[in-house]
């Protein structure tokens, strides 16, 4: 249950970052668009911006607000623990590829990996995201309760980028281990002891996919570890394991978080909105829409860094150089001045397909193609297969961990039949 004691208190007592404003995000963000849509946060010296209008022209204009903001992966100012540091020392050392880079250099690496999530090759794999699916909806109505976090939102996606990747299934568990010491790295929430054990199991990452890369350079095969490790940089030299590696470091972790999450939240949008899956079991062909108003609610990507490169403004409000800016995309997509009723689940409204969960401009999610495709196969099995979802706890217990970037459910406990 969100503490409603930071909405009751003035926007300078505390932080947009703090752990009850995480936990309370959507009214958090409602008082940030209402009271200060460009919010400096008087302790961290941050900038937040809050409305629609805004955050989608700073995502666009990336010479202005640079995505190069590896420096606030830790705390302002604050040096690399030397625990840590050592940990660290064992792997490879962390490079700027597609997330945290900029034009043009940018668009080269995304240009080595584009071909994988094309919307032609995107669509060959439905046959076999719908087998993942259906097997996964066996087990769970075969059990009648379960946690649809683990038994089905996980496994689709980070299934899917398992088989693409070109990595045996048999470590699957390993994949899901690393990845969630990626988003831990993320959430600017961990202590010590948890960014020690997250470093250690990056280095173990680092270490198994450098194996499949040498693997592949003897022996390619018909996946994206042969394509990345066969590519060539701006024609002149291949990518070296650092960058080969924060790829696919990008590409495990965008590929499934995401879209776990979504395919959780909207399950729970069900269990909340009986009429709405009414509505959709009635005319299926809705389901494109649904995809589209669950991202808009969800945004698992609720936030994001950028760097002011120079001396500007954002309307009106001066922001110096080097200043961090944190452009809030869950914010965004309930922008009561571009979606009316913007709290309420409809799965059709008109203007759904207008979410930017994905980001927007040259730094928009590389796989969106794929995760919505993913929702929209998970979502049409579930709704040809289960005819009900009852949450088997009460929507105050349900937890979201907490993590400045990404937000979705721990745990999603239902009766299915």
């Amino acid at each position: 249950m969100a503490d409603n004691s930071i909405l009751d208190t003035p926007l300078q007592a505390g932080s947009p970052l703090s752990p009850e404003a995480l936990a309370c995000p959507h009214q958090y963000n409602q008082r940030l668009r209402e009271e200060a849509p460009v919010y400096q946060c008087p302790h961290t010296g941050i900038f937040f911006v809050s409305d629609y209008a805004t955050v989608r022209a700073i995502a666009k204009d990336h010479t202005t607000f640079s995505n190069k903001f590896g420096q606030a992966m830790r705390p302002m100012g604050a040096e690399i623990d030397p625990d840590l540091a050592a940990i660290q020392a064992t792997g490879y050392k962390p490079v700027d590829t597609m997330l945290t880079e900029d034009p043009p250099v940018h668009r080269r690496y995304r240009g080595m990996v584009n071909q994988a999530f094309t919307a032609r090759r995107v669509a060959t794999l439905e046959p076999e995201i719908e087998r993942i699916c259906h097997g996964l909806i066996d087990a769970m109505l075969d059990k009648g309760e379960v946690d649809l976090v683990p038994d089905f939102a996980e496994p689709v996606p980070l299934t899917v980028i398992a088989e693409q990747l070109g990595v045996s299934l048999d470590d699957y568990e390993l994949f899901k281990t690393w990845s969630d010491a990626f988003v831990a790295q993320l959430s600017g929430m961990a202590d010590k002891a948890q960014q020690m054990e997250s470093a250690r199991l990056i280095v173990d990452f680092q270490h198994y996919f450098a194996e499949r890369l040498e693997e592949r350079r003897a022996n390619p095969q018909d996946d994206i570890i042969s394509d990345i490790v066969h590519a060539q940089f701006e024609n002149e030299r291949p990518l070296d394991m650092p960058e080969m590696l924060s790829i696919l470091q990008q590409l495990l972790v965008a590929g499934n978080e995401t879209t776990t999450n979504s395919i959780s939240e909207g399950v729970l949008l069900w269990t909340q909105h009986p009429d709405q899956f009414a509505r959709l079991k009635a005319k299926p062909a809705l389901v494109d829409n649904l995809v589209e108003e669950v991202l808009r609610l969800s945004s698992p990507t609720a936030n994001m860094w950028r760097v002011a490169t120079r001396d500007t403004e954002i309307n009106g409000i001066p922001v110096p150089a080097g200043s961090m800016v944190m452009i809030r995309f869950s914010s965004a997509n309930r922008d009561e001045q571009v979606y009316p009723d913007a709290h309420a689940f409809n799965v059709e409204r008109a203007n759904a397909k207008t979410q930017i969960a994905f980001g927007y401009g040259v730094h928009m999610c590389i796989g969106a193609s794929l995760a919505r495709k993913e929702l929209n196969v998970a979502f049409r099995c579930l709704l040809e297969r289960v005819e009900k979802f009852e949450l088997l706890c009460d929507e105050s217990e349900l937890v979201y961990a907490p993590n400045v970037l990404l937000r979705g459910l721990s745990s999603l406990p239902l009766r299915v039949a």
